[in-house]
């Protein structure tokens, strides 16, 4: 694993980026940065900027001012072809996978390996289906052990782990990971977590977006927080309990004022919470 020293420059590096839609001001003055073999969790509620973040990390969106660096260097991501260039991959929500596709298909998608020779080339389907299953296996899922099934029989963990290892696989050395738990259950967000914990022993570096506080301090190093497109806190692991990370998102002014008219509510009605109408 490669490790970088405190005083070489981040593996990815954002400074002061703004974004803006008309006149609707969306990202204000965003600074980031995250480490080889570290995990950044950016957390934030809905609606706090973080959709227009990745997008800008992936070459979605170009920002309207400030700067991307990647082990030091300014790059400017155009395209999401452009940021996987550099070694960054984005994996969404869903894995980003494709249910009617074999494993082995939907893992080397737009990269197909052939055998053969022209004009007798065809997809190696035995090639592509041991690399995806091994790259899973690395990640823990033993469960997959055939590269033919359907990418639809899959559970959201496991599709995680193959969008993940196929990222890896292709030399990404920046994960970016949008909600990567949000629709799971339990046991399935818990493998979710070894796996990003595993890609980070690999010295990847992983950027976290997540509204959940539980599961980003459970794999978090670095912290960051964005309330209405601004960094509200950056802090380091263990400088902030989970309850004082929850009430900043929350917005602590809003969430202490709506507990003083919730107790005088209850106060005035002899204990009774209100009515749902």
């Amino acid at each position: 694993m490669t490790t970088e020293t405190p005083t070489s420059p981040p593996l990815l590096r954002l400074t002061d980026i703004s974004m803006s839609f008309g006149s609707t001001q969306v990202l204000t003055d965003v600074s980031l940065e995250v480490r080889r073999g570290e995990v950044l969790c950016l957390l934030g509620d809905n609606g706090a900027g973080k959709s227009t973040l990745i997008k800008i990390m992936s070459g979605v969106y170009q920002p309207k001012s400030g700067k991307i660096e990647v082990e030091g260097r300014p790059v400017t991501f155009t395209s999401p072809r452009d940021s996987a260039r550099y070694g960054l991959a984005t994996v969404h929500q869903f894995g980003g996978t494709f249910p009617l596709m074999t494993i082995g298909r939907s893992f080397f998608v737009g990269a197909e390996p052939e055998k053969g020779f022209w004009p007798l080339k065809r997809f190696d389907r035995k090639f592509a289906n041991e690399v995806a299953v091994r790259e899973m296996r690395q990640l823990g899922i033993t469960r997959v052990t055939d590269g033919d099934r359907l990418v639809g029989g899959l559970s959201g963990g496991e599709r995680q782990a193959l969008a993940i290892g196929r990222a890896v696989y292709f030399g990404a050395s920046i994960l970016v990971l949008d909600e990567p738990t949000a629709a799971l259950g339990v046991k399935e967000a818990a493998h979710v977590l070894r796996i990003v914990m595993a890609a980070r022993k690999k010295g990847i570096a992983v950027v976290f977006i997540t509204h959940q506080v539980t599961h980003a301090l459970t794999v978090g190093d670095h912290f960051a927080v964005l309330i209405r497109g601004a960094k509200a806190a950056d802090f380091r692991k263990g400088e902030k309990s989970r309850e004082e990370i929850t009430d900043l998102m929350a917005g602590g002014e809003a969430m202490a004022e709506l507990e003083a008219e919730l107790d005088a509510y209850e106060n005035a009605h002899e204990g009774h919470a209100p009515q749902i109408a």
